[in-house]
Protein backbone atom coordinates (compact mmCIF):
# COMPACT_ATOMS: atom_id res chain seq x y z
CA UNK A 1 0.00 0.00 0.00
CA UNK A 2 1.62 3.33 -0.97
CA UNK A 3 2.22 5.91 1.71
CA UNK A 4 -0.13 8.85 1.88
CA UNK A 5 1.31 12.34 1.35
CA UNK A 6 0.66 13.20 5.01
CA UNK A 7 3.03 10.44 6.12
CA UNK A 8 6.25 10.87 4.17
CA UNK A 9 9.06 8.42 4.88
CA UNK A 10 12.45 9.94 5.56
CA UNK A 11 15.32 7.96 4.06
CA UNK A 12 18.80 7.98 5.55
CA UNK A 13 20.24 8.80 2.13
CA UNK A 14 18.64 12.27 2.09
CA UNK A 15 21.36 14.79 3.07
CA UNK A 16 20.77 16.51 6.42
CA UNK A 17 17.93 14.17 7.37
CA UNK A 18 17.90 11.19 9.64
CA UNK A 19 15.63 8.18 9.70
CA UNK A 20 12.41 8.52 11.63
CA UNK A 21 12.75 6.73 15.00
CA UNK A 22 9.14 5.50 14.83
CA UNK A 23 7.74 3.10 12.25
CA UNK A 24 5.58 4.40 9.44
CA UNK A 25 1.95 3.32 9.97
CA UNK A 26 0.74 0.69 7.56
CA UNK A 27 -0.74 -2.77 7.30
CA UNK A 28 2.52 -4.60 8.10
CA UNK A 29 2.60 -6.80 11.17
CA UNK A 30 5.01 -6.13 14.01
CA UNK A 31 6.42 -9.04 15.99
CA UNK A 32 6.17 -8.25 19.70
CA UNK A 33 7.83 -10.19 22.52
CA UNK A 34 5.37 -12.49 24.32
CA UNK A 35 3.61 -10.81 27.21
CA UNK A 36 3.96 -7.28 25.83
CA UNK A 37 0.67 -5.76 24.83
CA UNK A 38 0.34 -4.32 21.39
CA UNK A 39 -1.47 -1.11 20.41
CA UNK A 40 -4.96 -0.46 21.74
CA UNK A 41 -6.71 -1.21 18.44
CA UNK A 42 -7.30 -4.71 17.13
CA UNK A 43 -4.82 -5.71 14.45
CA UNK A 44 -5.85 -9.29 13.86
CA UNK A 45 -4.23 -12.44 15.15
CA UNK A 46 -0.67 -12.19 16.37
CA UNK A 47 1.88 -13.68 14.02
CA UNK A 48 3.36 -17.00 15.02
CA UNK A 49 6.63 -16.77 16.88
CA UNK A 50 9.63 -17.75 14.84
CA UNK A 51 11.39 -20.88 16.08
CA UNK A 52 14.74 -20.21 17.64
CA UNK A 53 17.76 -22.45 17.45
CA UNK A 54 18.38 -24.49 20.58
CA UNK A 55 21.23 -23.14 22.70
CA UNK A 56 24.56 -24.65 21.89
CA UNK A 57 26.12 -27.13 24.29
CA UNK A 58 29.02 -24.79 24.87
CA UNK A 59 26.59 -22.17 26.22
CA UNK A 60 25.00 -24.81 28.48
CA UNK A 61 28.41 -25.74 29.81
CA UNK A 62 29.28 -22.10 30.41
CA UNK A 63 26.14 -21.69 32.48
CA UNK A 64 26.80 -24.81 34.54
CA UNK A 65 30.53 -24.30 35.06
CA UNK A 66 31.42 -22.21 38.10
CA UNK A 67 32.94 -18.82 37.57
CA UNK A 68 36.74 -18.69 37.69
CA UNK A 69 38.00 -18.03 41.20
CA UNK A 70 38.20 -14.39 42.15
CA UNK A 71 41.72 -12.99 42.37
CA UNK A 72 43.21 -12.71 45.85
CA UNK A 73 43.47 -9.48 47.80
CA UNK A 74 45.66 -6.61 46.67
CA UNK A 75 49.05 -6.97 48.37
CA UNK A 76 51.12 -4.10 49.76
CA UNK A 77 54.43 -4.33 51.60
CA UNK A 78 55.55 -1.54 53.93
CA UNK A 79 59.25 -1.96 54.74
CA UNK A 80 60.00 -1.73 58.45
CA UNK A 81 62.51 -3.12 60.92
CA UNK A 82 61.17 -5.77 63.27
CA UNK A 83 61.10 -3.24 66.12
CA UNK A 84 59.15 -0.73 63.98
CA UNK A 85 56.64 -3.12 62.43
CA UNK A 86 53.91 -2.30 64.97
CA UNK A 87 54.33 1.44 64.34
CA UNK A 88 54.18 0.81 60.57
CA UNK A 89 51.02 -1.24 61.04
CA UNK A 90 49.44 1.56 63.10
CA UNK A 91 50.31 4.06 60.36
CA UNK A 92 48.76 1.74 57.75
CA UNK A 93 45.57 1.55 59.82
CA UNK A 94 45.49 5.37 60.09
CA UNK A 95 45.85 5.67 56.32
CA UNK A 96 43.02 3.18 55.74
CA UNK A 97 40.75 5.06 58.14
CA UNK A 98 41.68 8.42 56.57
CA UNK A 99 40.81 7.01 53.14
CA UNK A 100 37.28 6.26 54.35
CA UNK A 101 37.59 2.59 55.24
CA UNK A 102 35.24 1.80 58.19
CA UNK A 103 37.07 0.64 61.35
CA UNK A 104 35.11 -2.61 61.37
CA UNK A 105 36.65 -3.51 58.00
CA UNK A 106 40.18 -3.75 59.44
CA UNK A 107 41.95 -6.64 61.15
CA UNK A 108 45.52 -6.27 62.47
CA UNK A 109 47.63 -9.38 63.09
CA UNK A 110 51.01 -9.64 64.79
CA UNK A 111 53.62 -12.38 64.42
CA UNK A 112 55.47 -11.55 67.67
CA UNK A 113 54.26 -9.67 70.70
CA UNK A 114 50.59 -8.71 70.84
CA UNK A 115 49.55 -5.21 69.87
CA UNK A 116 49.09 -3.09 73.02
CA UNK A 117 45.35 -2.75 72.23
CA UNK A 118 44.95 -6.55 72.22
CA UNK A 119 46.89 -6.87 75.49
CA UNK A 120 44.65 -4.25 77.10
CA UNK A 121 41.40 -5.80 75.87
CA UNK A 122 42.45 -9.32 76.87
CA UNK A 123 42.91 -8.06 80.42
CA UNK A 124 39.08 -7.95 80.62
CA UNK A 125 38.80 -11.62 79.63
CA UNK A 126 38.77 -13.59 76.41
CA UNK A 127 34.99 -13.60 76.08
CA UNK A 128 34.76 -9.80 76.07
CA UNK A 129 37.77 -9.60 73.75
CA UNK A 130 36.33 -11.93 71.07
CA UNK A 131 32.90 -10.32 71.43
CA UNK A 132 34.45 -7.12 70.07
CA UNK A 133 35.50 -8.98 66.93
CA UNK A 134 31.95 -10.27 66.49
CA UNK A 135 30.54 -6.74 66.91
CA UNK A 136 32.76 -5.63 63.98
CA UNK A 137 32.41 -1.95 64.82
CA UNK A 138 36.09 -1.23 65.42
CA UNK A 139 39.57 -2.26 64.29
CA UNK A 140 40.35 -5.67 65.77
CA UNK A 141 43.83 -6.83 66.80
CA UNK A 142 44.91 -10.47 67.18
CA UNK A 143 48.19 -12.29 67.66
CA UNK A 144 49.60 -15.45 66.15
CA UNK A 145 48.16 -17.56 68.98
CA UNK A 146 44.60 -16.40 68.28
CA UNK A 147 44.72 -16.27 64.50
CA UNK A 148 42.65 -19.43 64.18
CA UNK A 149 39.69 -17.57 65.75
CA UNK A 150 40.15 -14.40 63.71
CA UNK A 151 37.33 -13.59 61.30
CA UNK A 152 37.75 -12.39 57.72
CA UNK A 153 37.66 -8.66 57.06
CA UNK A 154 38.08 -6.61 53.88
CA UNK A 155 41.46 -5.21 54.96
CA UNK A 156 44.09 -7.13 56.94
CA UNK A 157 47.32 -5.57 58.20
CA UNK A 158 50.14 -7.84 59.40
CA UNK A 159 52.94 -6.57 61.63
CA UNK A 160 55.94 -8.90 61.22
CA UNK A 161 57.27 -7.96 64.64
CA UNK A 162 58.93 -11.22 65.69
CA UNK A 163 58.27 -14.91 65.89
CA UNK A 164 60.11 -17.72 64.16
CA UNK A 165 59.96 -18.32 60.42
CA UNK A 166 57.21 -20.94 60.72
CA UNK A 167 55.05 -18.55 62.75
CA UNK A 168 55.55 -15.70 60.28
CA UNK A 169 54.72 -17.98 57.34
CA UNK A 170 51.63 -19.31 59.15
CA UNK A 171 50.32 -15.85 60.02
CA UNK A 172 50.90 -14.56 56.49
CA UNK A 173 49.19 -17.59 54.96
CA UNK A 174 46.16 -17.19 57.23
CA UNK A 175 46.11 -13.43 56.60
CA UNK A 176 45.88 -14.09 52.85
CA UNK A 177 42.76 -16.18 53.48
CA UNK A 178 41.21 -13.61 55.83
CA UNK A 179 41.82 -10.52 53.68
CA UNK A 180 38.89 -9.77 51.40
CA UNK A 181 40.29 -6.89 49.35
CA UNK A 182 43.61 -5.71 50.80
CA UNK A 183 46.55 -7.30 52.63
CA UNK A 184 49.23 -4.99 54.03
CA UNK A 185 52.45 -6.59 55.28
CA UNK A 186 54.63 -4.44 57.53
CA UNK A 187 58.16 -5.67 58.19
CA UNK A 188 61.48 -6.66 56.68
CA UNK A 189 60.83 -7.30 52.96
CA UNK A 190 63.43 -10.10 52.84
CA UNK A 191 61.77 -11.91 55.72
CA UNK A 192 58.33 -11.37 54.18
CA UNK A 193 59.54 -12.83 50.86
CA UNK A 194 61.14 -15.78 52.61
CA UNK A 195 57.93 -16.46 54.58
CA UNK A 196 55.82 -16.09 51.43
CA UNK A 197 58.00 -18.69 49.71
CA UNK A 198 57.74 -21.04 52.69
CA UNK A 199 53.96 -20.67 52.78
CA UNK A 200 53.52 -21.29 49.04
Amino acid sequence: MPLSPEEPQIHESVPGRTASPRPVPGPRSVVRPPGRPGPGRATGPAPAARPTAPPSRSNDNAKRDPQPPAPGPQLQVIPAAEGGALDAADEAVDLLLDSGRPPGDILVLTTGELHPWAEHELSFGEEAYWAQQAAADDVFYAGADGIGSAAARPAVVVAVNGGDDATVAGVMGQAMKLAGALLVLCGDPERINKAAGAGA
